[in-house]
């Protein structure tokens, strides 16, 4: 392609006009209409637009990009139409990114002809973990040869901020990444001087170029992001460098903020610099130029602003008249199918001989890793030196090389969210928070990244990801290695989670969470991996052959109750899981024939069929947890048994936790005070069966 005497061919020069003036063009409809389009939020990119398109335009199909709400110029710069962001202005069924769920300039994208899109939240900043794990997929497809690097133009990643935004310390998560294992993705960070009503100067001890200089590595360029110039041959220059280095850029782009911050928290009710922005918009300027230096007529500008205007407008009637989403559609794409719906394979092969918790979750992962070179293993301190802290990783970075199985910094937040990028670029990660206790920096990106992906994109972008928690007391591990979480995890739809209680439903469940296309929680219990806790030796069984799987949702009858004591009305169903089967099979030794142990093996989805057939059955039940029952996921099993079975039971329901306390003591003596066991299982089964 010709360049024009500006660097930059005429070309370019006018479609990026007939955009900019298009993106103007939008903002004016929108608030010549804003009655009608304030009905949902929406912010637009006036001051912005030309750093914008300078991005947008370059980008190609195999790109990822991660646009935030402010990037519709952006995303007009890809290809999409006025038509398409107004589809979601309205929130409607056609919406090409979430259907009508999510809010103006939210894109989730998987068009062969454009940039993806994988899904990213309104959480300031939370795309940038998401995204970077895009470029460290792309790097590990390179490196493990699932990617040509012999092709043309290498894909990157980008990753766009406002310059606000990079206060949140998941930022800071991924920068770190980005600089140290020096990945391929590009941050534009858009800086106007604004978060909200707070300005830089309150919130801001350095803008975001030197703030970045600080992740050595991590090369800064900063630029007038209202020049369009200087920003498209900087992003030029960038990526070309990007596509055959394979190496990290930020770019500090300074720009004007010239409408709203969104449509509900408008302008003029606490800028005092309106006067000043206005000086700096990126529209005239570059129309003084195109007309200065002789790249076009200004009559033919004149010509391009009219089409703009009568495209936006015929666009905005069009999609403010488009249908809604009928009410059906809420029940769609909450999950992705899964290929798991029956049990499969052999759990007991003949020969196999007993193997505690831990080597057969170990096993699982080397026969999928072995079968699958798109799968990988990382975390804290599950590499080669030590291959996690129970040793749960042992041998297979030996086995399979430090590029498949890898330590992160300490971050859990990146361990989590880096799992959507991996997912969107064809990857099957398992990751490792080390502890449950240390899970919470990591919910952020498991509540709005990975759990609405699916949802949000209205099916595009499923997180196929599996994260193994550690969890539960045993051992006097202390107040921040022995906690229960499952209550808060089982709070977060369009998640599902395992809690299995035995290495054969462990190996089972953890193969069905691979071939599973959505983000799986394992809860793995530290009392249970080896079986050296007392009484747990159930837990080590012969291992499944590598062709097992366990579906989720589906509970398992650990220990059946004799009929004759179920007709009698003398028996009792214990509902439980994890640890919680041990003690209750241990309990139910005092009992003989009249315990039924019912193991759910998945919290999520749960197996309510079963649970309700066998209250039913029994008449008496007793749901016992690890944690404090007050406000737990126990409590709320224990509340659908008696809403659905409420006839058939010879009294209430009982659940059996943890004493309610804030955290379990280092002391043994405090913390078997605290924790049930099974001798408090079987006194509960002993009041219960009185009645």
């Amino acid at each position: 392609m010709v360049k024009s005497k500006l660097g930059v061919a005429k070309k370019t020069l006018l479609e990026a006009y007939r955009l900019m003036t298009t993106a103007k063009s939008m903002t004016e409809v929108y608030e010549d209409n804003f009655k009608l389009v304030s009905k949902y939020v929406h912010a637009t990119a006036r001051g912005h637009e030309a750093i914008q398109l300078a991005v947008g335009m370059q980008l190609l199909p195999q790109d990822y990009v991660a646009p935030y709400y402010r990037d519709d110029a952006m995303l007009l710069g890809i290809g999409m139409r006025p038509y398409d962001l107004m589809l979601q202005l309205f929130a409607k069924r056609e919406d090409p990114f979430s259907g009508g769920r999510t809010y103006y300039a939210h894109p989730s994208l998987r068009d062969d002809d454009k940039p993806k899109i994988p899904h990213q939240s309104s959480a300031t900043g939370m795309q940038a973990i998401p995204t970077t794990g895009v470029a460290l997929g792309l790097q590990y497809r390179e490196r493990t040869g699932l990617q040509d690097t012999n092709a043309k133009d290498l894909p990157i990643a980008v990753c766009s901020l406002g310059d606000a935004s990079v206060t949140e310390g998941e930022v800071a998560e991924a920068f770190q990444m980005a600089a140290l294992r020096q990945l391929p993705i590009m941050y534009i960070v858009q800086d106007n001087g604004w978060d909200i009503s707070a300005n830089a100067e309150e919130t801001r001890a350095q803008n975001a170029a030197e703030y970045a200089a600080g992740f050595h590595g991590l090369e800064v360029r900063s630029i007038d992001g209202t020049d369009f110039l200087e920003s498209y041959q900087t992003i030029e220059d960038v990526l070309k460098i990007m596509r055959k280095e394979r190496r990290p850029f930020l770019i500090h782009a300074d720009v004007p903020l010239l409408n709203h911050h969104t449509s509900g928290v408008r302008k003029e009710w606490y800028r005092d610099d309106l006067e000043e922005h206005a000086t700096r918009d990126p529209f005239p300027r570059f129309r003084e130029l195109l007309i200065e230096e002789g790249v076009v007529k200004e009559k033919n500008l004149d010509k391009l602003d009219k089409e703009a205007m009568e495209t936006v407008l015929a666009d905005f009637a069009e999609a403010r008249d488009a249908d809604d989403p009928a009410p059906d559609d809420l029940y769609t794409h909450d999950f992705a199918p899964t290929p798991i719906t029956e049990e499969a394979g052999n759990r007991r092969p003949e020969g196999a001989t007993p193997t505690v918790m831990v080597d057969c979750a170990l096993h699982a992962v080397q026969e999928m890793m072995d079968a699958n070179p798109e799968c990988l293993l990382y975390g804290q301190d599950v590499g080669g030196r030590l291959g996690g802290v129970f040793r749960e990783a042992a041998t297979l970075a030996q086995k399979f090389g430090d590029e498949r199985v890898f330590n992160t910094p300490i971050q859990e937040a990146f361990i989590i969210g880096s799992t959507v990028g991996m997912s969107a670029v064809g990857l099957k990660p398992i990751v490792e928070v080390q502890f449950a206790d240390y899970i919470w920096p990591g919910l952020n990106q498991l509540f709005t990244e990975l759990s609405r992906s699916c949802y949000l994109s209205n099916g595009k972008w499923p997180v196929s990801s599996i994260i193994r928690v550690p969890i539960g007391a045993y051992g006097s591990g202390g107040p921040y290695h022995s906690s229960s979480v499952e209550s808060v995890v089982t709070n977060i739809r369009g998640i599902k989670i395992a809690y299995p209680s035995n290495g054969a439903d462990m190996k089972g469940l953890m193969k069905a969470a691979f071939h599973d296309p959505n983000p799986v929680v394992i809860f793995e219990h530290k009392g249970l991996y080896w079986s050296k806790v007392p009484g747990t030796g159930a837990a080590k069984v012969p291992e499944p052959d590598a062709d097992y799987v366990v579906p989720f949702g589906k509970s398992r009858v650990a220990l059946e109750a004799e009929v004759t004591k179920v007709t009698s009305g003398e028996s009792l169903l214990v509902v439980t899981y994890g640890m919680g089967v041990h003690w209750a099979l241990n309990a139910a030794k005092s009992h003989p024939g009249q315990i039924e142990v019912l193991d759910l093996r998945t919290l999520y989805p749960l197996d309510e069929e079963a649970m309700y057939e066998a209250a039913k059955r029994h008449g008496k039940i007793l749901v016992v947890t690890e944690e404090p029952v007050q406000g737990t996921f126990a409590q709320s099993l224990a509340a659908r048994i008696q809403e659905h079975c409420f006839e058939y039971l010879d009294g209430p329901v009982r659940t059996l936790g943890s004493v309610n306390m804030p955290a379990i003591p280092l002391n043994e003596v405090l913390e078997k005070t605290m924790i049930p066991s099974a001798e408090k299982v079987e006194k509960a089964i002993a009041e219960l069966l009185a009645y």
